[in-house]
């Protein structure tokens, strides 16, 4: 029998429609464009890496249609080059020359996931929607045996890793940069999500954003 913190214990939920409104939704965008992912999206990375990205969910032209997170989006090009500035990527493009996920392209001592694996209508999910995807991310946690950091972009996904390690949100602040010790001797590091809107608006600069994996380097050293 496979321990429950076994990473074969876990596998992405890659055909789950335990969400109506997402499972509906998906469906129409797979029947628009065939050649589109339009399933929940798997994480990128192994089980293994003692550094885990979470971010809130799929973009609808990013990992929507190329079935990697963060790959054909704005976010993806903030998120990657700082992934491979500091050793976690083997590049800074998640792309292709056909404008798909990048094949060559692996992680190292990394991986990245979502609070939601499915996109919702408006890329807005419901808060009953992040309750039902939680139980993914708690056994995914669960399995990572070797993870020391946890990076959260945005606070849903800060949120939702609190609630997935049966932590209390109001016990750890959200914010830019901040970083917590964990009761388990785990790092849990914040960080505004690297949104086009959040880019665009100045909130997030690229210098700001890869400080974030700078103190993670520290962290794993």
């Amino acid at each position: 029998m496979t321990a429950p913190n076994s990473p074969t214990a876990f596998s992405d939920p890659t055909t789950c429609t335990d969400c109506p409104r997402l499972a509906e939704h998906l469906a129409m965008i797979r029947r628009r464009d065939p050649d589109w992912h339009a399933l929940p999206v798997p994480a990128f990375g192994s089980l293994d890496a003692r550094l885990l990205v979470v971010g809130l969910g799929p973009g609808e032209k990013g990992a929507n249609r190329t079935g990697r997170p963060f790959t054909g989006d704005v976010a993806g090009e903030l998120l990657y080059p700082a992934l491979h500035r500091f050793g976690f990527a083997s590049a800074s493009e998640p792309l292709g020359a056909d404008k798909w996920a990048n094949p060559a392209m692996t992680l190292s001592d990394c991986r990245i996931t979502n609070a939601v694996r499915c996109l919702p209508p408006a890329n807005k999910p419901t808060p009953a929607e992040i309750r039902q995807c939680n139980g993914h991310l708690a056994r995914e946690l669960a399995a990572m045996s070797h993870l020391q950091v946890i990076v959260v972009l945005g606070a849903i996904a800060h949120q939702a890793v609190l609630k997935a390690l049966g932590l209390k949100v109001k016990d750890y602040a959200f914010g830019h940069n901040i970083v917590h010790r964990l009761p388990d001797g785990r790092h849990l590091v914040a960080s505004y999500h690297c949104s086009g809107y959040n880019w665009r608006t100045g909130r997030l600069t690229r210098e700001s954003f890869e400080a974030v994996f700078a103190g993670v380097v520290d962290l794993l050293a």
